[in-house]
C-alpha cells in the first residue's frame, strides 16, 4: 500500500452566507476554491439531489498538505437534518475562539481550554485555546460508531489505517495514515448510528492504481461500495477517479486517485471572489420570501 493522505470532510450547508462568515471570520480559514454546477454529482459529493449546486473548499492552508472543509450547498434546500454520526472536528486556534467572543458566537467551555461551538447547522467544532500550529491546526475528525471493534477492524485491517491510540473504557480510538496528518476518532455511540439528512463524507487520496484494489478488496470482504471506480469532471479544471465506499455504520468514504487531486485542487486566488459572486447572485432566499414560502428541508 502506498501513501494516502486523509484531505477533507463534506458538510451540507442550507445557508452559504452564515457558513462562509463562520469558517471565514471565526475559524480563520480561507476559501481554497470555489466551484459551481449545473447538475448533481455522479457520485452524489452534494447529496442524494440532482438540481444546481456548489461546492466551497476552505482551510488553514492548501489542499495538499492540510486537511480541510467541503462545504456543499443545494440550492432550494434550506436546512438539514443532524444525526449522532458526526460529532466534531478538533483543532488548534487560540485566534478561533478569540474571534468567537468578538463575533458574539456561543462558546462552551467543555475541558480547560476546550472550547464547543457549532457552525450553522448544528456541526460541532472544538477549539483548542493555544497557538495555532505552523502545521496543519486540525487535529482530528470525531465519528460515531455503533461498534467499535468491528469498526477497527474496517479502518484499520481493510483501509490499512494506523492505530494511534485506543480507549476501551472510553470506547473510542484514534487512527490516521501519518502522523503528520489529521485524525479519525471513532467513538461508540451506544446504538444505531442515524445520518440523518446532513450526512457527510470524509475524502483520502492513494496512488491512481490503488482505486482498482480496493473496489476488489470491498467486493472479496463483501464491504459496501456506494459508487464503483467512476471519473469525475470539474468544468475547467482536472479528471479525478474515485469511488466511494460505506464502513459498518454507513459513514460515506471517497478515496480519489492522488495525482489528478492534487491538480484539480490547486490553490484558486480567485476562490473569494467566484463564492462572494454566487452568494450575491443567489436570489432564492429572495424568491422564497417574496412567495411567503420557505425553502425545502431534507
Amino acid at each position: 500500500m502506498g501513501a494516502r493522505r486523509a484531505l477533507h470532510f463534506v458538510f451540507k450547508v442550507g445557508d452559504r452566507g452564515r457558513s462562509a462568515r463562520f469558517y471565514r471570520e471565526l475559524l480563520g480559514m480561507r476559501v481554497l476554491r470555489h466551484e459551481e454546477f449545473e447538475e448533481g454529482c455522479k457520485a452524489s459529493c452534494n447529496g442524494p439531489y440532482d438540481g444546481k449546486w456548489s461546492k466551497t473548499m476552505v482551510g488553514y492552508g492548501p489542499e495538499d498538505n492540510h486537511f480541510v472543509a467541503e462545504l456543499t450547498y443545494n440550492y432550494g434546500i434550506g436546512d438539514y437534518r443532524l444525526g449522532n454520526d458526526f460529532l466534531g472536528i478538533t483543532l488548534v486556534s487560540g485566534q478561533a475562539v478569540s474571534n468567537a467572543k468578538k463575533l458574539g458566537w456561543p462558546l462552551n467551555e467543555v475541558a480547560t481550554g476546550i472550547f464547543e461551538t457549532e457552525a450553522p447547522g448544528g456541526y460541532k467544532f472544538y477549539l483548542e485555546d493555544k497557538e495555532q500550529l505552523k502545521q496543519d491546526p486540525v487535529l482530528k475528525v470525531t465519528l460515531g460508531v455503533s461498534d467499535l471493534q468491528k469498526s477497527i477492524n474496517y479502518w484499520s485491517n481493510l483501509l490499512g489505517m494506523k492505530i494511534y491510540e485506543k480507549d476501551e473504557e472510553k470506547q473510542r480510538v484514534l487512527l490516521g495514515y501519518a502522523d503528520n496528518q489529521c485524525k479519525l476518532e471513532l467513538k461508540n455511540v451506544g446504538g444505531a448510528v442515524d445520518h440523518g439528512t446532513a450526512f457527510g463524507r470524509i475524502a483520502f487520496s492513494c496512488a491512481k492504481e490503488e482505486l482498482p484494489n480496493i473496489e476488489a478488496l470491498m467486493k472479496k470482504e463483501n464491504q459496501k461500495i456506494l459508487t464503483p471506480l467512476v471519473s469525475l469532471d470539474t468544468p475547467g479544471k482536472a479528471t479525478v477517479q474515485v469511488i466511494i465506499l460505506a464502513d459498518p455504520d454507513g459513514h460515506e468514504i471517497c478515496f480519489v486517485g492522488d495525482e489528478a487531486f492534487r491538480d484539480l485542487s490547486k490553490v484558486d486566488p480567485n476562490g473569494d471572489k467566484l463564492l462572494d459572486d454566487a452568494m450575491a447572485a443567489d436570489k432564492s432566499d429572495k424568491w422564497f420570501a417574496e412567495k411567503k414560502m420557505k425553502k425545502a428541508s431534507a
